[in-house]
């Protein structure tokens, strides 16, 4: 696992190894091992490698026999071998045990398109010296992230928005419709970033620059349309746990040791039960709590632990952890308002000291059907049947409903139900995942600021993939629909930030493309029937995984956010959200943001997520707008 930063300038110019190395300092967290530049003729690659395999003679540059082919990978291709013993029956010559070695000689033998032989998580960057052609790509699924500026011939790239942003030739706009996208859904959607000058290249894809011109290509996506023949229950449950076994044990190769994140919940808990069938030691597991009731699931992680015999560490987040705010705003580079993104960075700086590699459940409410909101919008569908006038008169009556003080009661679950019944389901669905906030964006923006945001793009984020999907069932288009977007730029961006903020790789059996491909195959009534969610997974995982938690209520990995603003952080969310340099940007109505912390701290509504989404923004806009070009993080630090 590494970071990678790189330019190719086909203007003439040459790049300057002080940038490259600016850009290589900004991530030096993600690989602190060792650093390796390649530059020469308008080219330059630079690595920051955290050593995983072949710790001696693995560090990066890699090139092929010649030199002319050169890689800098960021991730693991858990392949490998198969595909080094088949280049080497080729006559390829090796010089290391990396796995990074087979990307150049692969390419060598297949062109561009050698990616779709790679089974991994992966971004890398691959300079073609005889062609002069540029190749990019990142994985099927989004595990590893990839930003890049183009302008004029020239195109920098890095594997976090602050490693491109030590180019000192791009500009510092700020893409104010990508903030719209952030303030309705809480992350950045891919392509877009917070600056105009940066994109990201989408999961799945290639960027392949030659001539100063780039393309970019898909080159795999998830097909809901085949179904398996599912007979005899037994049988198909034996085929998930084998799915399981197959996935966990590829992502047990390393030369470090290695651990997993056990939150309690059905997903982690298959992937340790998967692991301690496979290791002769026990297998350490790493946990976070809350001293809210209502959001710990460290019980259920200790039935687990002592279920497979773990070596178990367990961590609990007080209020306090608010102070590592700041280091999570400087990390993500742009605006992200996951609030989970505080025990992900505690239980990785925890791992870390124990291990270097760690395993986690993330993919499996994405593949199974895992959120209350499919079931909720499988019971919408049945409404259609509804006039449309009356549909549109439900919204006004949804206002007399009562309000609650939690986004997660039954009442602002009715609230939001009611709002969305006259939309078709592509919008509604959007709604439904934008009204989490509890904000409405035409009340919050100054028309000042609605002019600089122009034509939200905010209907297009889901309503796209909505339209495209190969899904012929509404809860398959819905987890296709997540897999593009919510997954990847959430949860995704969530975990990968948060593990390498500490200089550990994560790594997720459920998210391996053919365990995905094998989920997608599954019948939609095997994944969520009724009000019962991951019917096939919960299924096949009875007398695997303890039944106390194939039988608990789904909490979800968040931070109680809602009773910290109403007690310990409520002087804070008022100090920064009113203080007279955010309200003095002109973006949002300050009497606004004031009624949705009155509120929120009186109980009368539950505006937590729509608090922790403006603070994030100001935060950022504070430390990457205000302040000018970032500097290196490891010079934060």
């Amino acid at each position: 696992m590494c970071g990678i930063a790189g330019q190719i300038r086909f203007d003439g110019r040459s790049v300057e190894r002080e940038v490259l190395e600016r850009m290589c300092a900004a991530i030096e967290h993600r690989g602190p091992d060792s650093r390796g530049v390649h530059l020469e003729n308008g080219v330059g690659l630079g690595i920051q490698r955290l050593r995983i395999i072949d710790l001696h003679t693995g560090d990066q540059p890699i090139y092929n026999e010649d030199r002319s082919v050169v890689t800098v990978l960021n991730g693991e291709i858990y392949n490998y071998r198969e595909l080094r013993e088949r280049l080497e029956r080729s006559g390829h010559e090796f010089a290391t045990q990396t796995d990074t070695e087979v990307i150049v000689h692969l390419y060598e033998e297949e062109g561009p398109d050698f990616v779709r032989s790679l089974h991994g998580m992966f971004a890398f960057a691959l300079w073609d010296e005889r062609r002069r052609r540029l190749v990019l790509a990142r994985d099927r699924v989004g595990k590893k992230p990839l930003f890049y500026a183009e302008r004029n011939g020239v195109l920098s790239f890095g594997s976090e928005l602050n490693a491109v942003m030590q180019d000192p030739e791009l500009s510092r706009e700020v893409d104010h419709g990508a903030l719209d996208s952030y303030l309705a859904f809480r992350w950045v959607p891919t392509p877009q970033s917070a600056f105009r000058a940066v994109r990201k290249l989408p999961p799945a894809s290639t960027l392949v620059m030659e001539d100063g011109r780039s393309t970019i290509a898909p080159y795999w996506s998830l097909d809901y349309g085949p179904k398996l023949e599912v007979g005899d229950l037994a049988e198909f449950h034996e085929r998930v746990r084998s799915e399981i076994r197959a996935a966990t044990a590829r992502r047990l190769v390393a030369d470090v040791p290695l651990g997993a994140f056990l939150s309690g919940g059905v997903d982690s808990s298959a992937v340790v039960a998967a692991m301690a069938e496979s290791t002769a030691q026990p297998v350490k597991t790493f946990s976070i709590g809350f001293t809210s009731d209502g959001y710990n699931e460290l019980p259920l992680a200790r039935v687990v632990a002592e279920r497979f015999g773990t070596e178990h560490h367990e961590f609990v987040v007080e209020p306090k952890a608010m102070e590592i705010l700041p280091k999570i705003v400087r990390h993500h580079g742009e605006p992200f308002a996951d609030s989970s993104s505080i025990p992900s960075f505690y239980v990785a700086q925890i791992a870390r000291r124990h291990v270097t590699v760690a395993l986690n459940g993330d993919g499996g409410d994405e593949t199974f059907g895992g959120y209350t909101r499919y079931v909720s919008n499988m019971a919408l569908r049945r409404t259609e049947s509804i006039p449309r006038p009356l549909r549109r008169a439900l919204p006004s009556l949804a206002r007399a409903l009562p309000r609650s003080g939690r986004v997660d009661s039954w009442p602002s679950r009715l609230r939001r139900v009611a709002f969305t019944l006259a939309l078709d389901p592509s919008a509604r669905y959007t709604a439904y995942m934008t009204r989490l906030n509890g904000m409405d964006r035409d009340e919050l923006y100054t028309p000042e600021y609605r002019e600089l945001v122009g034509a939200s793009r905010v209907p297009d984020v889901m309503g796209v993939p909505w339209r495209e999907s190969s899904g012929r069932s509404a809860i398959d288009v819905m987890l296709d629909v997540d897999v593009s977007t919510y997954l990847t730029d959430d949860l995704l961006v969530k975990m990968d930030i948060a593990s390498m903020a500490s200089s550990l790789e994560a790594r997720s059996p459920l998210l391996d493309h053919r365990f995905m491909e094998f989920a997608a195959s599954v019948p939609s009534h095997l994944k969520v029937r009724g009000t019962e969610k991951k019917v096939g997974l919960r299924g096949a995982m009875r007398g695997w995984v303890p039944d106390e938690v194939l039988d608990a209520p789904k909490r979800g990995f968040r931070a109680p956010i809602a009773d910290w603003f109403r007690e310990e952080l409520r002087d804070y969310a008022y100090e920064v959200l009113l203080d007279p340099a955010t309200t003095g940007r002109g973006h949002f109505r300050a009497d606004y943001v004031r009624r949705l912390l009155d509120r929120h701290t009186a109980g009368i509504e539950d505006h937590s997520q729509g608090i922790w989404t403006l603070l994030n923004y100001e935060l950022w806009h504070r430390e990457f707008v205000d302040r000018g070009a970032p500097t290196a993080l490891a010079q934060q630090r």
